[in-house]
């Protein structure tokens, strides 16, 4: 049964046509994968089905209702976005239930009840918290689950939307979420998975709906399709998704060296990277290894050990010595700590170059234009002027600006952690390209984090696995996967 309609949604933005005609459906019992490039019209596919964006054409339809002319039906619809949206200083249990009067509190809330109708659920979703904890001091990971749960408290939700939902996951928390995303299916809820992981789409789902450029191009039985089809409808033109994007130029001089480092989540970590190499840091979740970079940057402490960066000694709790130095961290968290969102594209590719750009009387517009269109061209980045926000631009286009950006800071040393999260498969491959361009022709030394596997595997020349803050093993770019995957886990260990 068809719980959820959109008929002929049409909707624009200046100079952007994002959703040309759409018709999809979703039903009850089914967990239904869509799938697209950044910037091919989910977002804004969402905001429709939500109520958040009113179509230009066409119309919502909610159990046969038209939701325009009925604004409560979108209650009907659990959405969880793809950022972490909880109330950090408020508890878990707090958190669980908000807003109270759709979870079936009215007047005076009562903690103790409060906590007592949490438990069973914090059960179901494996969220191993207090539900008096606060939730800034609970696992990113078990935030993500909390806020999922929190979708389900009201009960009369029929579609529940997850956007991007494991990004912040750990593999077993992975797991266990898509047992309970079964489990919401057959209790004949429908399920709207969004996700770049082709992999998950592939194990979860039961259709398929693919977008590009604002058009529906695709839908699929899931049973029906494999990983170069998916890719091929996305991007319109075959993908190699087996190619490697290691570095060719890798140099016997050492960039940086670390030598027996201790902090506050790592411990006796020691390694050296070449000019032009690309070193992976793989690890689950909470292993270390952004807490390793984020020392050396300056920005946490280091207890004991030693860094060079070109045979000079490095001076720590200083990220603007860092910076000047050479070694860029460009964070996971993209729109939290990366982008200045309510400022354009171009003053956020300026804002790391003004020295250069000044002239007698403050910043020169010439120069500061022409330096922002030069980054735009060489990064490939998709936007309809340099004086777009940059927030309504995609996770991948974002991200292109943020390199572009890293590159007037003159780096010897650039720290990509989680490079691609949030970013499809056809732009994934441009940021790896970026990476791979950047360490052959720049001669700079590239450190990859990212808690996918595939992914280091395919761009790093070595690949040193951290756990529980610790080194746990070291790999050539040939190495088997499941040695990799036993060091990851614990298994086993140098």
């Amino acid at each position: 049964m068809k719980v959820l309609e959109a008929h002929n949604i049409t909707k624009t933005f200046p100079g952007v046509v994002a959703l040309d005609s759409v018709d999809i459906s979703f039903e009850l019992g089914e967990i239904h994968c869509v799938i697209g490039e950044n910037g091919a019209g989910k977002s804004t596919l969402i905001k429709c089905l939500t109520g958040v964006y009113e179509p230009d054409e066409g119309e919502i339809l909610i159990n046969g209702e038209n939701a325009a002319r009925n604004k409560a039906l979108f209650d009907k619809i659990a959405y969880v976005p793809q950022e972490i949206d909880l109330f950090e200083y408020m508890t878990v249990a707090e958190n669980l239930f908000l807003p109270y009067k759709k979870s079936g509190f009215n007047g005076q809330v009562n903690r103790r009840l409060l906590n007592k109708r949490a438990m069973p659920i914090l059960e179901r979703f494996h969220i191993q918290a207090d539900p008096d904890a606060l939730v800034k001091d609970i696992p990113v990971s078990q935030q993500q689950l909390l806020q999922i749960a929190r979708a389900t408290v009201n009960e009369n939700y029929e579609v529940l939307m997850l956007d991007e939902p494991t990004t912040s996951l750990t593999t077993k928390d992975t797991e266990i979420l898509f047992d309970i995303i079964r489990q919401i299916k057959n209790e004949n809820k429908a399920v709207i998975f969004i996700s770049h992981k082709l992999d998950e789409i592939l194990e979860l789902g039961d259709v398929l709906t693919v977008f590009r450029n604002g058009v529906k191009v695709a839908y699929s039985d899931i049973k029906s399709v494999d990983i170069p089809w998916v890719i091929t409808q996305m991007t319109g033109r075959a993908v190699d998704y087996n190619q490697v994007f290691y570095s060719d130029k890798v140099s016997d001089e050492v960039l940086l060296e670390v030598e027996h480092l201790t902090g506050e989540k790592f411990t006796d970590i020691s390694f050296v990277l070449k000019k032009g190499e690309i070193l992976g840091f793989a690890g689950l979740v909470g292993a270390g290894r952004s807490e390793l970079m984020q020392a050396i940057l300056g920005y946490l402490p280091v207890y004991s050990g030693t860094v060079k960066l070109e045979g000079k000694s490095w001076k720590f709790g200083d990220s603007n010595f860092s910076v000047n130095s050479g070694f860029i961290y460009l964070p996971e968290e993209r729109k939290s700590q990366s982008i200045l969102p309510m400022l354009s594209v171009r003053e956020n590719i300026s804002i790391s170059a003004l020295d250069e750009l000044a002239g007698k009387s403050g910043i020169s517009s010439r120069k500061e234009r022409e330096l922002a269109q030069q980054v735009i061209e060489d990064y490939d980045v998709k936007t309809p002027t340099m004086e777009r926000e940059i927030k309504f631009l995609s996770g991948g286009n974002q991200q292109k600006v943020i390199i572009g950006r890293s590159m007037c800071c003159n780096p010897r040393v650039m720290v990509f952690d989680e490079p691609t999260k949030g970013i499809d498969v056809g732009t994934k491959t441009q940021i790896y390209r970026m990476m791979k361009q950047l360490a052959e022709e720049k001669g700079i030394g590239i450190i990859l984090i990212s808690s996918e596997l595939e992914e280091v595997m395919k761009c790093s020349n070595r690949i040193i696995v951290l756990y529980n803050g610790r080194k746990a093993g070291k790999f050539n770019e040939n190495a088997d996967k499941e040695q990799i995957l036993s060091c990851i886990l614990g298994v086993k260990s140098e």
